[in-house]
């Protein structure tokens, strides 16, 4: 799958987007990069994430609230290695740095390497029995508000986005109060097409986006290369919606 237009979207830092920047230049790659970020929130306590798109890195407010974040950020990472030594699992705190390289440690790296250890034998498996809500290595997270995300997207020149709506676990009485928020919160688009996505799933998304007058995003939610996403297969929109770059400079 050739892909023309890139959104790097981490979580809660735009550490990787001047490294992807001078990869795209050096190798000449006809790939148009816009700078993202994947900001974690809080909303009636569920997590959920909202995407900045074609955001300055550089603005004060941005670089305040990751900073935050990433603060957040590490002390649940400290208390989940609490907690999995309390479960007789020494220095998983340790192995999720290494595996995080200088970066951001998250849930994710503390799986990979309970994997190394052979406590389980996937990720899956690590987060069913350790690091679900409910289990001895689940620390609830202290985000900021979906307010403060969209702010401050907002002022760094961004649209704010709500991430994958049909992974949050909700009903969809409770998935169209939160979009409801979201849109009163002055949010600017949502995701409609993404990877995975279940049965009719997609039109029902763009029937949301359409009554919550969201503009229509598409995200492949690509960590890291697997059989079963690839970067941008399937994610066309259904008819109806605006996409998210319908007015960005170089919109495709």
């Amino acid at each position: 799958m050739r892909v023309g237009v890139l959104a790097i979207t981490d979580h809660d830092t735009t550490a990787g987007l001047a490294e992807a920047a001078a990869a795209i230049a050096q190798l000449a790659l006809p790939l148009q990069l816009v700078n993202g970020v994947e900001i974690s929130t809080l909303w009636e306590n569920h997590e959920i994430h909202i995407v900045g798109l074609n955001i300055d890195v550089t603005h004060p407010a941005m670089v305040q609230l990751l900073a935050e974040q990433s603060e957040r950020r590490t002390l649940r990472a400290q208390e989940i290695g609490l907690r999995l030594a309390k479960a007789r699992i020494e220095g998983a705190y340790e192995g999720a740095q290494r595996l995080a390289d200088g970066g951001a440690v998250t849930r994710g790296h503390f799986a990979r390497y309970l994997v190394q250890k052979g406590v389980a034998d996937n990720m899956a498996q690590v987060f069913k029995k350790y690091l679900a809500k409910g289990k001895t290595g689940y620390v609830p997270p202290q985000w900021c508000t979906i307010e403060q995300a969209i702010d401050v997207i907002h002022q760094s020149g961004g649209q704010a986005v709500m991430a994958h709506p049909g992974r949050y676990d909700l009903t969809a009485k409770w998935l169209k109060r939160l979009l409801a928020h979201f849109a009163e919160q002055h949010g600017d688009a949502m995701e409609v097409a993404q990877c995975q996505q279940a049965p009719n799933e997609r039109s029902q998304l763009a029937a949301y986006a359409q009554d919550f007058q969201l503009l229509a995003s598409q995200g492949s939610d690509f960590h890291q290369p697997c059989s079963w996403i690839e970067l941008g297969r399937k994610l066309w929109l259904p008819g109806g919606v605006e996409p998210v770059w319908r007015d960005w400079p170089q919109a495709q």
